[in-house]
């Protein structure tokens, strides 16, 4: 048997359903969709799976920015593990993760009720952001906290330059009733077979167009990866 990757929904603090399901499997690779809410270190909270050899990975979800506490405790505690705006190749697979939400101060690419237009991007860069900002917003030198998780328009197109198999994402695509157009564009163009999110807590499969699978996960849900 290969090394397993599972993929795990959003834990919002509660990491042992996810914990048990890495320990009953051979040691492999956990990607966490976001909102882990960490109430501690995140590489204290999985101690067990990491001793046993599992690698870690993670995106940002909307609420790893709520607080100064659950940023650290994810962010800077577990560096390593950012799969955010990077193309890792995991067992065999090129891996792309996309983290956050999208925000209407920055980019919200869906119109809010029927009949009414898409809003274009009001920055497009984290750059142009950051040049507006009022003083006092900047925190720790760079975007406000709530931002730190927020989706530019740069991000998409930096990973639009790429090529992978799996999208790994917090937001979900058009499977989902409240999902993005552009996550549905971005998958296909760099030729993904699979979109894995989580953000809305429901566990169900799906198709977008062009035939790319999709696997929502509700809280705190282990999935493994078919074929590994």
């Amino acid at each position: 048997m290969s090394a397993p990757l599972l993929f795990a929904g959003d834990p919002h603090r509660n990491f042992a359903p996810i914990i048990r399901a890495c320990l009953d499997l051979p040691a492999g690779t956990l990607i966490i969709v976001g909102d882990c809410d960490c109430p501690a270190p995140l590489p204290s909270i999985l101690a067990p799976i990491i001793a046993a050899g599992w690698s870690v990975r993670w995106i940002l979800g909307n609420h790893d920015t709520e607080t100064e506490a659950a940023y650290d405790h994810l962010v800077t505690a577990c560096p390593d593990g950012d799969l955010g705006l990077r193309v890792q190749t995991i067992g065999g697979l090129r891996i792309a993760g996309l983290p956050g939400v999208f925000r209407p101060r920055v980019w919200y690419p869906r119109a809010e009720a029927p009949g009414e237009s898409i809003e274009p991007p009001r920055y497009e860069t984290r750059a142009a952001f950051l040049a507006s900002l009022r003083p006092g917003e900047a925190w720790r030198g760079g975007l406000p906290l709530w931002h730190r998780d927020t989706i530019f328009p740069e991000d998409v197109a930096r990973l639009a330059q790429e090529r992978f198999d799996v999208l790994v994402t917090h937001e979900a695509p058009t499977s989902h009733e409240h999902g993005f157009a552009v996550i549905d564009q971005l998958a296909r163009s760099g030729g993904a077979a699979w979109v894995v999110h989580g953000h809305h807590h429901r566990s169900y499969t799906g198709t977008l167009t062009g035939g790319v699978s999709v696997r929502g996960l509700a809280m705190a849900e282990p999935w493994v990866f078919p074929g590994c």
